[in-house]
């Protein structure tokens, strides 16, 4: 009977003892593929979506380096982030686990599917409260420290001003302005993005690009040449077929978030991801061939996603200033009514390139985490229908996302060169003024 009872007893004890959470950098990897899943489902614009990919990362990132961190805390560094002294973060916490939850507390207040948000965090709760739920409410209130912060600062950044702000003002009698194009004819998206708060720029206007070309379509003339060019350079594309390279080129950076398609009298969307999208899962691949470690993966993410925000404010600044007409417009208007542009136009002005712009600044602050020279395979549109494709760096995957807005005939050569060049100059800025390793 004595034996009965201490093998009792030891089975008790046994059954009582919790298993430690372990969290890894597949698990981050997952939070951020699911957020972009529901943002291709919820259809953001490309400057919207860079917004909900910083602010989850920011909350992560600071859970894990808020106080004796491995890198420094982003407090004070970031525009108008100031953390609380009082929130310091209990030595006993999982660290890991808290930056996990707070990244799904923040991402369910950027998404209209807060639903689809609030149904995976459930899950991910009951299985971590499964394991040791000691552990687990613990984190979970270390978390909510820092992202209820986050959340504060996020709210007060202009985007819920700019919902409310006046639509854009398409129509005009100058014919440089920009118009819609077919076949949605779409509103003008985001005129007021210069006004969302920078991330770590000085201003929205810190890297005005020089203006584009004076238009004219006097034969000869800059702009006229630029037009010609690309209409000639996509006809050749064009007669080559499907299987040239330019195609290749241009249907892999495409990235457009909403393509509408016609079909009878409907008219639906095929949903793909944004620019700031791919540059995300290249962050992505990045950390995953150099086997980055928690902390080093939540950090690349941070700082790649706050880049890209700074990124398309910076671009849609110089947009709706210069507010020039696309390609498309004026090649149907004045020189071919036939002719299409291989990609669909996106409905915003011509000037810069954003995509341009976006991968300027990711691929600097990516070369600057991982290395120049870093080869890698491209894996991020294979789930849209697209082969891999290779790079030798970061700053060739750059070149070629931007000159593929020209193969697509949607953007005129000037915009992706300073585009291109904007974007480095706010990917320089961010890496000299966010410098975050001890």
């Amino acid at each position: 009977m004595k034996n009965i009872k201490i093998i009792l007893c030891f089975l008790a004890i046994v059954s009582c003892t919790k298993e430690p959470i372990t969290v890894t950098t597949k698990d981050y990897h997952l939070l951020v593929d699911k957020l972009t899943e529901v943002m291709i489902h919820d259809i953001f614009s490309p400057p919207v979506a860079s917004r909900i990919y910083a602010y989850p990362n920011i909350a992560a990132y600071q859970v894990l380096n808020n106080t004796n961190g491995n890198y420094a805390s982003l407090s004070g560094k970031l525009n108008g982030l100031n953390i609380s002294n009082s929130i310091v973060i209990d030595e006993n916490t999982n660290k890991e686990l808290a930056a996990l939850i707070a990244y799904l507390d923040v991402a369910k207040e950027l998404v209209f599917s807060k639903e689809k948000i609030t149904t995976f965090r459930d899950s991910l709760y009951n299985n971590w409260e499964a394991k040791n739920n000691t552990e687990f409410n613990l984190a979970k209130k270390e978390a909510l420290k820092v992202s209820s912060n986050i959340i504060s600062w996020m709210n007060n950044d202009q985007y819920k001003e700019t919902r409310t702000m006046p639509e854009f003002t398409v129509y005009s009698d100058d014919p440089s302005r920009w118009q819609p194009t077919p076949p949605a004819y779409m509103k003008g998206i985001e005129p007021h993005w210069n006004k969302i708060r920078t991330f770590v720029l000085d201003s929205a206007a810190q890297f005005k690009p020089i203006p584009p070309p004076k238009f004219s379509l006097e034969k000869g003339s800059d702009f006229y040449n630029e037009l010609i060019d690309l209409y000639n350079l996509t006809n050749k594309i064009t007669e080559k077929g499907n299987e040239s390279e330019e195609v290749a080129i241009a249907q892999f950076w495409d990235c457009n978030p909403y393509v509408a398609v016609n079909k009878g009298h409907f008219m639906f969307a095929s949903k793909k991801i944004t620019p700031g999208a791919h540059w995300i899962g290249i962050c992505k691949i990045a950390t995953q061939k150099t086997n980055s470690d928690f902390n080093k993966t939540v950090f690349a993410y941070t700082k790649t996603s706050i880049a890209i925000a700074d990124a398309f404010i910076s671009c849609w600044d110089e947009k709706y200033r210069s507010n020039l007409i696309r390609p498309e417009t004026l090649i149907n208007k004045y020189i071919d009514e036939n002719w299409n542009p291989l990609l669909q136009t996106p409905p915003f002005p011509e000037y810069t390139s954003g995509h341009s712009v976006v991968s300027g600044a990711s691929s600097r602050v990516l070369t600057n985490i991982f290395g120049d020279n870093f080869q890698f395979d491209d894996t991020t549109e294979i789930p849209y229908g697209l082969p891999v494709r290779s790079y030798d760096s970061f700053n060739k995957a750059a070149d070629e996302a931007a000159i593929s807005r020209v193969y697509g005939g949607i953007h005129y050569n000037s915009a992706v060169v300073e585009g291109l060049t904007q974007g480095i100059n706010v990917g320089n800025f961010v890496i000299d003024n966010l410098q975050l390793t001890k």
